[in-house]
């Protein structure tokens, strides 16, 4: 009997250590400090990003601002290994990273760390070769056909266009539907076919590599609203080394974020970044192919 006893309370303690060795949060970067002009206010953004993926209540997100433009980089060097994955809410030129930083990022995302590209983190860097191969596309900061072709979705499958133009472009800022490409990869999993987002720009013409890159949700970018007339990238997701990336273009401002659409393709995508799996149910508040759906928590502040 005192063996039965024995052997049921180290069970226990074996089974409460296991379920605090699960419980353990997954750590996450949020990198943010510079935008490409007055048009991205990650001042504003990044608290609400952190708050979202803190809500999950799997993750633990420690921000780290790198310094601004006419800052001293010589003393920013980030321990990008002590975290599963990246959040880049950042957006800087070819020239403010030196090469020690560039290849140390490099090779925290070829060993196996996951990166999350937001929105105007795509305008970054556009002739860092290595990044650009992370991202998959990206836009403007003088990115043209020599960066990469245009990708946009026809007949079941994504194409490239090699025509020449400028990289980068959105027309005014409109609700529309996101549909979703792949609904058997872990982020898809469960979400509808269509989806209608909340008021945010819709990104086309982007330009890049591509290599490695499944494009998981699309949208049509309206020729009406000064778009392409195609069905343009809006939720990647990209290999580089060991390395997993996913790539949302949604999410200009608070009033984007405050989608819960955004919300959930953005923890469930850096979940899958970080871990390679989605355990996250999703939420019975997702938006319909015809209903926005936002969350009164996340509301914009008045003006």
């Amino acid at each position: 009997m005192k063996r039965s006893l024995f052997v049921m309370l180290c069970a226990c303690v074996l089974a409460g250590a296991f379920s605090l060795m699960a419980a353990e949060p997954v750590r996450v970067m949020l990198l943010d400090g510079e935008s490409g002009g007055p048009f991205h206010a990650w001042e504003q953004t990044t608290p609400y990003l952190k708050r979202m993926l803190e809500d999950t209540g799997m993750f633990r997100v420690d921000v780290v601002t790198a310094p601004p433009k006419d800052g001293d980089f010589s003393g920013f060097h980030p321990t990008w290994s002590n975290y599963k994955a990246i959040v880049m809410n950042y957006d800087a030129p070819d020239e403010r990273w030196n090469d020690a930083l560039r290849s140390s990022f490099e090779r925290y995302v070829r060993e196996g760390g996951g990166l999350v590209i937001v929105h105007a983190a795509n305008n970054a860097f556009p002739k860092w070769k290595e990044f650009n191969r992370m991202v998959g596309v990206g836009g403007w900061r003088g990115r043209t056909e020599a960066d990469g072709p245009m990708f946009h979705w026809l007949d079941g499958k994504i194409v490239a266009d090699t025509s020449p133009g400028r990289g980068g472009s959105h027309g005014p800022r409109h609700q529309y539907v996101v549909d979703t490409r792949v609904p058997e990869h872990p982020i898809m999993r469960g979400l509808p076919a269509g989806w209608l987002h909340a008021s945010d720009e819709l990104y086309d013409r982007m330009r890049g590599p591509g290599e490695n890159m499944t494009v998981l949700a699309t949208a049509y970018s309206d020729a009406a609203k000064k778009g392409t007339g195609r069905h343009e990238p809006i939720l990647m997701v990209l290999r580089y080394g060991e390395g997993r990336i996913f790539h949302t273009v949604l999410g200009h401002d608070l009033e984007a974020l405050n989608c819960v659409g955004f919300m959930a393709t953005y923890q469930r995508g850096t979940e899958w970044a970080a871990t390679g799996k989605v355990t996250q149910a999703v939420p019975k508040d997702f938006p319909s192919a015809t209903q926005v759906r936002t969350r009164p928590a996340y509301a914009p502040p008045a003006k």
